[in-house]
């Protein structure tokens, strides 16, 4: 698993496309200040010990471990692989 400082070094000013196992497919652009922009949404983003976590309006905070090898992350619930994305640069949907 990677800890808050290479899960932020990885993915804060780049975008992560992939899919989630409960909610399919996204793309979404995690900007340095926190704010994370997808297609027609936005949320906010941190990093909380080792885990990576989310708020989407006034849906309560959920957070993931994150594995990384090099461009592809694996998002971890609860031991078991929740989903997985693939890191790309910046913002190429500008979002």
């Amino acid at each position: 698993m990677a800890t808050g400082d290479q899960i932020k070094s990885a993915i804060a000013g780049n975008t992560v496309q992939g899919k989630m196992i409960k909610t399919g497919d996204y793309a979404e652009h995690y900007a340095a200040d926190g704010t994370i922009k997808g297609k027609d949404y936005s949320g906010k983003w941190s990093i909380k010990d080792n885990t990576m976590c989310f708020v989407y309006g006034s849906d309560p905070e959920m957070c993931w471990g994150v594995k990384i090898d090099g461009d592809k992350v694996t998002w971890m619930k609860d031991g078991q692989e929740d989903g997985t994305g693939q890191i790309l640069p910046g913002n190429p949907n500008n979002f």
